[in-house]
């Protein structure tokens, strides 16, 4: 019965043995994080309404108890209480559902977590999935010393606009340090330029590499979590089918055995969906990150090259070549960018 249950190439599955390691693949975060990852989506009890007549509505069908006096005969129930009772059937049913799915898989990932059960493992993306990880951390790590350095720009960019008034304002009242002074001035207003024509760069590669990792990675990373919620789902309800394949032949078991075995091809078809889902979003994550990063890294180069050269021509050349405005002077705090 259970001969064929995988059915891809791609994927095998493996069994747990002794301390719960499986092959050579890393360890999850913890096993109370998957725990919690398990529980956490509640059963949800808003797919129903109550409506007039139900609970809390007009109370059509009660019974009425005035005077101390009983009623001479039952009331026969209404509309609304029937419709009532079928909402309240309705949601034990899905409460019902959630418990037994959320004992499975927590079962079933206890089981791997203490070596007593195997789960179903896609090498090839497996190792995709860690490595998206492990580079959007070294990413972030990016996100951070960029941010720290536009920050670092600023400030020196406030310093060095201070120390050139400073010069100019001593240039006019010290007649013998006139020449001097003039041009320690001229010459921080020009650093000042060349930093804001840097400072509109790094934003800009700052901005770029943001939208990467906040944006790009973590709904690509998104889809992994539900395909991880999948595979544990789908290890489970073929647990669940393996052993009732194993136990004994008779009219009860056989009605419990085809309702397992329909329940695993749905938990299988939603595996394998989010598997090629996964599968497809880290393809294009690939392409979209060498694309952005080609541009970005580019660009950064060129102008930090630039600006300490002192090639003021190259450094606006460089924000031209990618559409990079600069704000006025006097614009607010952070930033001196505005993208086109």
């Amino acid at each position: 019965m259970t001969d064929g249950i995988l059915g891809k190439a791609a994927t095998m599955e493996i069994p747990i043995h002794g301390n719960g390691e499986a092959g050579q693949l890393p360890e999850d975060d913890g096993l109370e994080q998957d725990l919690q990852q398990v529980m956490v989506s509640g059963p949800n009890l808003n797919e129903t309404s109550i409506v007039s007549g139900g609970y809390g509505g007009s109370g059509d069908g009660l019974i009425p108890t005035g005077s101390g006096r009983h009623p001479s005969h039952s009331a026969t129930p209404g509309p609304g209480d029937e419709v009532a009772r079928g909402i309240a059937g309705e949601k034990f049913d899905i409460v019902k559902k959630w418990g037994i799915n959320t004992y499975k898989c927590t079962k079933q990932l206890l089981s791997e977590r203490f070596g007593r059960g195997s789960r179903t493992v896609d090498l090839e993306l497996e190792l995709q999935i860690e490595l998206l990880r492990e580079t959007k951390r070294k990413y972030e790590s990016v996100l951070q010393l960029g941010r720290a350095l536009t920050a670092h720009l600023y400030s020196l960019l406030q310093t060095q606009h201070a120390l050139g008034d400073a010069f100019a304002d001593l240039s006019q009242k010290s007649p013998e340090l006139q020449e001097e002074f003039g041009y320690n001035a001229e010459t921080q207003k020009l650093l000042c330029k060349n930093g804001e024509t840097l400072l509109g760069a790094v934003n800009f590669f700052v901005s770029s590499i943001n939208t990467l990792v906040t944006k790009t990675m973590e709904d690509t990373l998104m889809t992994v979590k539900q395909y991880e919620a999948a595979r544990l789902e789908y290890d489970a309800y073929r647990t669940d089918l393996e052993e009732l394949s194993l136990g004994p032949r008779d009219a009860g078991t056989r009605g419990r055995l085809e309702s397992a075995q329909a329940t695993f091809q749905a938990h299988r078809d939603k595996y394998e969906k989010l598997r090629g889902d996964v599968a497809i979003k880290l393809k294009f994550l690939e392409e979209n990150k060498i694309k952005v990063m080609h541009k970005q890294l580019l660009l950064f180069h060129n102008a930090v090259s630039a600006y300490f050269a002192g090639n003021q021509k190259q450094l606006e050349q460089t924000l031209q070549q990618f559409n990079i405005k600069l704000r006025p002077p006097g614009a607010e705090k952070p930033s001196w960018l505005e993208e086109q």
